[in-house]
């Protein structure tokens, strides 16, 4: 669809893709999507698998670090537990004994403290601006969404004690009010699936009333698989404002579905007036 024409930047839009008018509830994920505070995550936790997982006979390091890579980044926007599962099941497959899921969970969240704690110490202190660790263009997307009175969601596969602190510390609160989920110690309590049920349910809506905005494969196809929009953020999160799409995320979330790609938010309004258009 050649809908470009308004876009400083980059965007795809597929052949799925159609003006929605009439959507009435906006589902955003968090990390990637809208934070940056976890950059680099992905570099925490595959060397931990890697080191973690029993080698095979003859298996090069290369071979199991995609290994790895790949089990993690399939599962990218579940809950962390899921990723944790995966990595004591590919034990098992090879002979060890895993620990408990939870261990290796709060091993990988010991390690991606380390990494993250001088950016929260930042915006505590006030030395780092929360829009520096927010995707680009983001906060006008919020600004423009709340202007046309639509009650914004956010749900991550992050827990959710980390996500309202974090997203306080990013000023995004405001913006999503009670309305705030992550990740809870019985994971078999939340996912984004029921949190889109929820929205349905709670507002008599269809899914073609919803829109989502996400990096990950998770709420992409969660919302596709009840009729939604789906607008991909692939995000460079590495280089924020760079304009140019992660090749990984463009091609998976090509791949699940999504309506829209987009590297991230500089053309928010132009993006909004293409959605919303009758």
């Amino acid at each position: 669809m050649s809908l470009t024409a308004p876009f400083s930047g980059l965007v795809e839009f597929n052949a799925s893709f159609a003006p929605r008018p009439k959507i009435s509830h906006v589902l955003f994920d968090f990390d990637g999507t809208l934070s940056l505070i976890r950059e680099g995550w992905p570099d925490i936790m595959v060397p931990m698998f890697v080191e973690m997982l029993p080698a095979l006979p003859g298996e090069s390091a290369e071979t199991r670090r995609q290994l790895c890579q790949d089990d993690i980044m399939r599962l990218n926007g579940k809950q962390t537990i899921y990723q944790m599962m995966q990595l004591a099941e590919r034990i098992k497959e090879r002979g060890g004994v895993p620990l408990e899921p939870l261990w290796y969970k709060h091993e990988y969240l010991r390690r991606l403290d380390e990494r993250i704690h001088a950016r929260l110490d930042g915006l505590r202190a006030g030395k780092i601006r929360p829009d520096d660790l927010l995707v680009h263009g983001v906060r006008e997307l919020l600004d423009l969404l709340q202007q046309r009175g639509l009650p914004l969601y956010l749900a991550s596969g992050t827990d959710e004690n980390f996500v309202k602190a974090e997203a306080e510390l990013l000023d995004v609160t405001r913006y999503f009010g009670k309305h705030i989920y992550g990740a809870l110690d019985d994971y078999k309590q939340f996912s984004k699936k029921m949190i889109i049920d929820r929205i349905l349910r709670e507002n008599a809506i269809n899914g073609e009333q919803l829109l989502s905005f996400g990096d990950g494969y998770v709420e992409i196809q969660n919302t596709k698989e009840v009729g939604g929009l789906a607008v991909a953020v692939a995000s460079d999160e590495a280089n924020n404002g760079c304009g140019r799409f992660d090749e990984w995320k463009r091609q998976r979330l090509t791949g699940v579905g999504a309506d829209v790609i987009i590297p991230d938010f500089r053309d928010a309004s132009a993006l909004i007036t293409c959605i919303f258009a009758k």
